[in-house]
């Protein structure tokens, strides 16, 4: 009677489960459905594909090329020629210097706040209170974005010194 048993009733007797071993789907997604076509039309079109993005990326690359090199060669000479017109340039290093010491404060400063449990997450709800609350108070009727735009115009005046 033994002999007349089925190989598959054997092998499934011998090899254990494999669901036990199986990591869990940790992602809600489904699987993607099977491929369709036929592997020569796939190929095709992947090395059609991909001929034709590096044609672009060269044509690319060797037009960019020509045009920074003159940009910067633009730019350094520009940057050259304001530097030697100023006078103060003790001045200019030391707000550049201070600039930056303000940037690498601030960067901290955020770093600290952010550390801060619920911090964060107030500060997002007020930023988007006000947010709210500005495109209330100037951008959603015409005559407060008028009202606005004639604010930046004074603005304006009052930084360039013509008022």
């Amino acid at each position: 009677m033994a002999a007349t048993a089925s190989p598959t009733a054997a092998t499934a007797v011998l090899r254990p489960s494999l669901t036990a071993f199986q990591p869990t789907r940790r992602s809600a997604l489904p699987l993607l459905p099977p491929r369709l076509g036929s592997p020569s039309f796939t190929t095709s079109l992947k090395f059609s594909l991909e001929s034709r993005r590096s044609s672009l990326l060269q044509t690319r690359a060797s037009s960019s090329e020509e045009s920074s090199a003159a940009d910067a060669s633009e730019l350094f000479t520009d940057l050259k020629e304001k530097w030697d017109a100023l006078e103060n340039k003790s001045t200019v290093l030391l707000y550049g210097g201070g600039a930056i010491v303000a940037v690498w404060l601030s960067s901290i400063l955020v770093g600290a706040i952010n550390s801060v449990p619920l911090l964060p997450k107030i500060l997002e709800l007020v930023g988007l209170g006000y947010t709210g609350w500005f495109v209330y108070r100037y951008l959603l009727f015409k005559s407060s974005r008028k009202e606005l735009a004639d604010d930046i115009e004074v603005l304006k005046k009052k930084i360039a010194g013509t008022e």
